[in-house]
């Protein structure tokens, strides 16, 4: 009786370990993701933020980019291209002729279709970005096909356009964990997500160029990394405008590789 007196306390305190211990890892767990971006979008003027998304701080862990330098009047211009609707020439020849870099997210397949457009990309001064091979989820592969994903388009786009590097990466839907961050960026990648975006991509619910107009120029702020998809109708035929308004506004548009301080 004395024994079982001795062991039942000890028995409650190993139980009590135990359930801290899972929920240690939960929480471990739940802080290294998967996680879909998404942000507080900029309105009237007020920044962007992520403080509420749970994931800030595993972005400023591994350097990964969400906005520029909120006290400047710096814009940043990328786009995402999974494949070609008929759109990035018309938005090449917008950006050569307003003179504004950007960066193109690209993928697999837009790699294999689009050799004469990633040519013009760089020959005219813009960056091409990592969007993998096979847009897949990334947390939902090993560590290996995620090298591999990267590397594939790294490889075929150096071959392709003579670009020296590739060191951009926006992983696809931009959904990320813990390991995804870790893994590209021991690869030589910076992660960049966006601070400015909005519903572009369904081809089948374009509404309009003012409506593009609208969207973007509302939310427009100092060190703002814009997204927009190239596939986007409204994007095209508003992109020039956009353009014009954000630089009437005291706004310059910079290249990734001129941005000298991020947040997080």
């Amino acid at each position: 009786m004395k024994q079982h007196g001795i062991l039942r306390p000890a028995l409650m305190l190993l139980m009590s370990l135990a359930v801290m211990l899972s929920i240690a890892g939960a929480a471990l767990a739940g802080g290294s993701g998967p996680f879909h971006f998404g942000f507080k979008k900029s309105v009237n003027g007020q920044l962007p933020s992520i403080n509420e998304e749970g994931f800030k701080e595993l972005l400023q862990k591994y350097d990964a980019i969400f906005m520029g330098d909120a006290e400047q009047k710096e814009l940043y211009l990328t786009f995402d291209n999974g494949y070609e609707n008929g759109y990035t020439s018309r938005i090449l020849d917008t950006l050569k002729e307003k003179k504004v870099p950007a960066t193109f997210f690209v993928t697999g397949h837009y790699v294999k279709t689009q050799e004469d457009l990633l040519k013009r990309m760089t020959a005219e001064g813009h960056i091409i970005g990592n969007h993998s091979w096979n847009h897949p989820d990334v947390t939902t592969i090993s560590a290996e096909k995620l090298t591999e994903e990267l590397e594939r388009v790294k490889k075929e786009v150096m071959r392709i356009t003579g670009q020296p590097d590739m060191k951009y990466l926006r992983t696809p839907r931009g959904i990320f964990d813990e390991r995804s961050l870790a893994t590209s960026k021991q690869l030589g990648y910076t992660n960049v997500f966006w601070s400015l975006a909005y519903m572009d991509w369904d081809v089948k619910s374009q509404r309009g160029a003012q409506y593009a107009y609208d969207k973007v120029t509302a939310q427009l702020h100092p060190g703002a990394v814009i997204l927009l998809h190239s596939i986007s109708k409204d994007n095209t035929e508003a992109l020039g405008r956009i353009i014009d308004e954000a630089k009437n506004r005291g706004y310059e548009f910079k290249s990734l590789d001129q941005m000298q301080k991020k947040a997080p």
